[in-house]
Parts: structure tokens; sequence; C-alpha cells
């Protein structure tokens, strides 16, 4: 599979708006390089994020070998880790459809550092092709799109806002184009999701 010609523009969207929105936020946005709450915890991640992290790997590779063999082996050290209570395909990393693989999951490698974690810098290593998951996290995103009324249809890292009204969070919402994404998905023709240390080591 390769990336669609407008994962490109999807990105630039993504950028853009969380750009206004931290803009907007001002100090209420607490995300900095090193605050790596959000980088722990599994999460599925659908083929564009998957394909990103692999092409960002081999720009990774062509750039900076040593640090890319770094982010792999941290990637490989994951897996053995937590592979054997992987639900689902642990030959292609993709996540089970079941019922009771969804629920596992749920309550798998929760507390586990992302393997794109610098651990001594709190840095993303990937950051420039990170998943979308990573670039909603911290302002407030709507959780349910079909209620843009609702002002807990929004959502935010706990550790940002902190003490803003309902209104103040309202008024530095996230867009997010969940529309294109789910477009160029279906381009793809992919239709399972994976966690980012299988991604990494396509």
């Amino acid at each position: 599979m390769t990336l669609p010609a407008r994962d490109s523009e999807l990105v630039q969207i993504m950028d853009a708006s969380l750009a206004d929105a931290a803009r907007r936020a001002g100090p209420w946005l607490a995300c900095r390089m090193g605050c790596t709450q959000c980088c722990h915890g599994a999460f599925a991640i659908n083929a564009l994020d998957a394909e990103r992290l692999h092409a960002g790997m081999d720009a990774l590779r062509a750039a900076d070998p040593e640090l890319a063999a770094e982010v792999a082996r941290r990637a490989q050290e994951w897996i053995d880790e937590h592979g054997p209570a992987f639900p689902g395909d642990i030959e292609t990393g993709e996540i089970g459809a079941s019922i009771e693989e969804q629920e596992r999951f749920e309550e798998f490698a929760n507390d586990a550092p992302c393997p794109a974690l610098d651990p001594a810098t709190g840095r993303c290593d990937v950051y420039a092709w990170r998943p979308m998951t990573c670039r909603v996290f911290g302002p407030p995103v709507r959780v349910d799109e079909e209620d843009a009324a609702d002002a807990d249809a929004l959502g935010c890292c706990e550790l940002c806002f902190v003490g803003a009204s309902e209104e103040e969070i309202a008024a530095c919402e996230m867009a997010v184009p969940h529309a294109l994404e789910d477009e160029l998905l279906a381009e793809t023709g992919a239709v399972g999701e994976t966690v980012v240390a299988f991604a990494l080591l396509r």
C-alpha cells in the first residue's frame, strides 16, 4: 500500500487546525515537548497512520540511520514485551475484530510508553509522521460529530484547560477533517487497525 496523494493535504489541514486551536487556547493548552502523558498506552491506528509511519521510517533511515535503528529497536522491544498478550495477529500486527479481542484491547499495554518516544528527551522521534490520534490530543475535539450543540461532546487532555469554563473550552475547539480522512482511508481499501510498534517495523 502507498499513501494516497492527498494525505499530505490531510496532514496540512490538521497541522493548521492544531496551530489555530493552540493560538486560541494560549496558556490553557499545557502541551509541551517533554510532557508525555499522551505517549503512554496502546491505541489503535488506521491504515493511513500506519503507512505514514512506514514512510516516516524510510525518510528517517535516509536522514539519520542511527536514530531510525534506535526507534526500530524500541519497537521490537515493545513487541517482544507486549506481543504475547496482543489481541490480534502477531504476524501482521492487525488488531482482532471480534468483540472479545476488542474488549481485550481496551486493557492492552495501557501503561507502555510508545516506542517512538525518546525516554531521555520526551521527544517523539517520528513527530512529522505521527498518527492522527496524536495530532488531536490536547485541544478540545468533538467526541461525537453529530452532536455539535452538546458541550459534553468535547474532550481534551486532562492536563489542559484546568479551571476553564465550558464556554472557554468550547471557544478553543479544534476542527478535525474526519470526512477527508474517511475518504482517503476508503481509497486504500484497508479496514484493519494496528498499533504504532508494528507500523514502525513494517
